[in-house]
């Protein structure tokens, strides 16, 4: 029997990127396109970038892995018109930095796509290529201050604290690997390529934790729908960490029959015994008194015994967990989320393989990059492209009908990044069991997140438990192209549609699936939830500060991975709809948010893994530091990578050098900037090209002048909330691909009757007694 090819096996990606582009191909690679990279005479100086072991960059050996390397000489003629037939008989280019590896060679992404009508390509800048911002320098630090990801989690004071060093560029390099595969996926529709002037600033504002998107199910509950605040974190006791005998645990009480399995632990206590307390309102409002009981309770027992009662009165709950620990797991070796590779002769560490689960199996780390001739591999699949559809311009998913189960953040997220571009997505909601985020605060009829989360989809009320129900589902099946759900795994089984049913009911159907730890292993069971991801990942660990006190938890407040989850399943998801248009074989992805937790800090996690094989790391001499500003709680982002850096901010603060030691070096820059206007000390820096970047808080995100120069956000109105909210309208600045339309987002059923009309042929007498039998539910406007 000869092998299927690779999801991409058709995929030829040029690769010209340096450091922050590394990471885009690497998705596609792992997804088995032909990665061909680029390097100068003597190699990428990003090969020896800290952290090190035995001399070789981790992030180097990490981002090019399942890539083939070759070297082309800019200076030499023949090498300059060798990488110009390259770039002709590629579909993908991805360039980074600026001016670019391009431009040595007397070209660009933009001249490349002019010059090649179906080509794709990408320029991966900090800031974009236009702009009053467009010359700044961004690190991770730079951006979280500038999203507003840093004054959105940490302290309710003080100091703030920056989440972990690496989640903001794996962030932008799944978004910018989303916009690739929606460009890719309309050239093979109508023929025709992109450029795309792609800036990770704005993937950080837009898919990190967004200020303009989905929020947790219990910070909606909490909520105005219009609110823009502009304090410190607040709600930090709604997942709660305690400690215990051996370390700590973290909770997560969203549902009624949560909080009903933890009253019962607590024993039934008088206190909490009031109806009112199955709301996370009047939890939160007690929770001083709240958590002090349940402080109590857990104090003498053990993580694991604690995890054990918890899943077993069906409380969510996991252990606050060290990397080092959560590398050790059981669930990780058992699931094949890791594997050991040799970094440098003699240096086996172990690793994260990817978080692509697609048919049961990890698309990711195959084996390191290797040299070759600047050449493509061998023949490759054909693709077929189809003619532009008459009538004006078009988005990459026109045409594709999608089945959408998919609830709160992770799974909501998914259906709207493909409504954005296109395609029909069919909201599929039950009376009995609603969605999380359609929790609204009292006398509001819908919340800001859902309607950011659901805008141009479709709602259809439908209950898959009863009989008819299913046969209905069963119809809608065999008439769309994609299933989306993030139910706990076997929960879709469970009513009668495992991915073998609905092939059975369409062959080429695709089934897209996300969940807290996957659907295998010994953790697959267990309720989870980001907070609990997290806790359980390490990830809660590492988002501290080294400046704090021990066992401090800043991440409460975070919405992490579950943004990044949604990006990840629409990539496997366009992934094997790109194989279906050449096989007609559909397929089953499953994206695990630990999975994808631990491969967003994958450099931090690897560096644990060197440490603790005894092997010496060496670590990057930068600093990325919070420092005062004027003003009341202003704060701004430092980032001194070099000692060149270092002694620019040296100059500027009227020294004649920095301290070494870290909080030394804090006290003597903040000397300077406690007296300074935030924006002014930014602006002073970056013109000497040091990055820095403003604390912003979400509407300073707004009225940021580079991205409302680059027009990122569009005002959505909705007619159940007071005013209009901004959304983001593309994955990134497409020169042809038309921006997403803004349609309302759905109230439960409320496109029933024509969903059962257009799709199923019900006649409206049907529809009724459907209705009536409570198979179907439709909301009915009010005059």
């Amino acid at each position: 029997m000869v092998d299927e090819p690779p999801l991409l096996a058709s995929l030829r990606v040029l690769d010209l990127s340096s450091g922050e582009g590394d990471a885009v191909s690497r998705i596609l690679a792992d997804l088995g396109a032909d990665v061909l990279k680029i390097e100068p005479p003597g190699g990428s100086a990003t090969r020896r970038d800290r952290p090190t072991v035995a001399g070789a960059g981790i992030g180097f050996a990490l981002d090019n892995a399942n890539k083939r390397c070759a070297v082309l000489d800019p200076g030499a003629p023949d090498d300059r018109r060798r990488l110009i037939e390259l770039a002709g008989t590629a579909d993908v280019v991805i360039d980074s930095q600026k001016p670019g590896t391009a431009a040595t060679f007397g070209t660009s992404c933009a001249a490349l796509s002019q010059r090649f009508d179906n080509l794709v390509t990408m320029s991966v800048t900090d800031f974009g290529a236009s702009g009053p911002r467009a010359s700044w320098r961004a690190t991770d630090a730079v951006c979280y201050a500038m999203s507003s990801a840093l004054s959105r989690t940490g302290p309710t004071s003080g100091t703030p604290v920056l989440p972990p060093n690496g989640v903001a560029s794996a962030t932008a390099a799944v978004q910018a690997a989303w916009a690739i595969l929606a460009a890719y996926f309309d050239r093979l529709r109508c023929g025709k390529g992109e450029f795309i002037d792609f800036s990770r600033f704005e993937a950080v504002v837009q898919a990190l934790d967004p200020p303009f998107g989905s929020e947790g199910q219990a910070a909606v509950g909490l909520k105005a729908p219009t609110e823009l605040w502009r304090g410190r974190p607040r709600n930090q006791q709604i997942y709660p960490i305690f400690e215990c005998r051996d370390g700590h645990v973290r909770i997560c009480l969203l549902s009624a029959r949560q909080w009903h399995g933890m009253r019962a632990w607590l024993g039934e206590p008088e206190q909490f015994s009031d109806p009112k307390f199955e709301t996370i309102a009047a939890r939160y409002a007690a929770s001083r008194e709240l958590n002090a009981a349940i402080a109590d309770l857990f104090a003498p027992q053990t993580m694991a015994s604690l995890v054990t009662q918890g899943q077993t009165r069906g409380v969510p709950i996991a252990a606050v967990l060290t990397p080092a620990e959560a590398l050790a797991a059981k669930h990780f070796r058992s699931v094949g989320a890791l594997t050991e590779v040799a970094l440098a002769p003699r240096t086996s560490v172990t690793i994260p393989v990817g978080p692509l689960v697609i048919d049961g199996v990890h698309h990711g780390y195959r084996r390191s990059a290797r040299a070759d001739e600047p050449e493509w591999r061998g023949p490759r699949p054909a693709e077929r492209s189809t003619a532009h559809p008459a009538g004006g311009p078009s988005r990459p998913f026109d045409g594709l009908r999608i089945l959408d189960l998919g609830v709160i953040v992770a799974g909501g997220e998914l259906g709207r990044l493909f409504a954005d571009l296109g395609a029909e997505v069919i909201k599929i909601e039950s009376a009995a069991y609603p969605d999380g985020l359609r929790q609204s605060p009292p006398g509001k009829p819908m919340s800001r997140s859902w309607a950011l989360t659901h805008r141009n989809e479709y709602g259809l009320g439908l209950d898959l438990r009863q009989q008819p129900g299913a046969e209905l589902f069963s119809r809608l099946v065999a008439a769309s192209d994609a299933v989306f759900a993030n139910f706990k795994p076997g929960t879709l089984a469970s009513l009668g549609f495992s991915y073998d049913r609905l092939r059975e009911l369409n062959p080429g159907i695709v089934l897209t699936e996300s969940s807290a730890f996957g659907d295998r292993g010994p953790w697959s069971s267990q309720m989870g939830y980001g907070p609990l991801v997290r806790a359980a990942t390490g990830v809660t660990r590492l988002w501290t500060s080294c400046d704090a006190e021990p066992d401090t938890f800043y991440d409460v407040t975070t919405i992490f991975p579950d943004h990044v989850v949604g990006r990840l399943t629409a990539i496997a998801t366009a992934a094997v709809l790109i194989r279906r248009r050449r096989t007609g074989i559909g397929g089953h992805v499953h994206i695990s948010q630990a999975e994808a937790a631990i491969n967003q800090l994958a450099q931090a996690y690897v560096a644990e893994s060197c440490r603790a094989a005894g092997l010496d790391v060496a670590e990057g001499d930068g600093v990325d530091a919070v420092f005062p500003c004027a003003g009341d709680d202003e704060w701004c982002v430092i980032s001194m990578c070099d000692p060149a850096q270092r002694a620019v901010v040296a100059d500027v603060v009227g020294r004649s050098g920095l301290p070494e030691d870290r909080t030394e070096l804090i006290a003597a820059v903040s000397q300077w900037t406690a007296t300074q206007d935030k924006n002014e000390v930014v602006a002073r820096l970056q013109d000497l090209g040091v990055p820095a970047g403003p604390m912003n808080r979400a509407a300073d995100v707004a009225a940021d002048p580079q991205l409302v120069f680059r027009k990122l956000f569009s005002d959505m109105n909705h007619p159940l909330l007071d005013a209009a909210v901004l959304a983001e309208t593309s994955p990134a600045p497409f020169t042809r691909i038309p921006r997403a339309e803004l349609r309302p987002a759905p109230m439960p059923g409320e496109h029933t009757r024509m969903i059962c009309q257009k799709v199923l042929g019900l006649s409206p007498e049907q529809i009724d007694g459907l209705i009536a039998d409570g198979v179907l539910f439709t909301h009915e406007k009010t005059t």
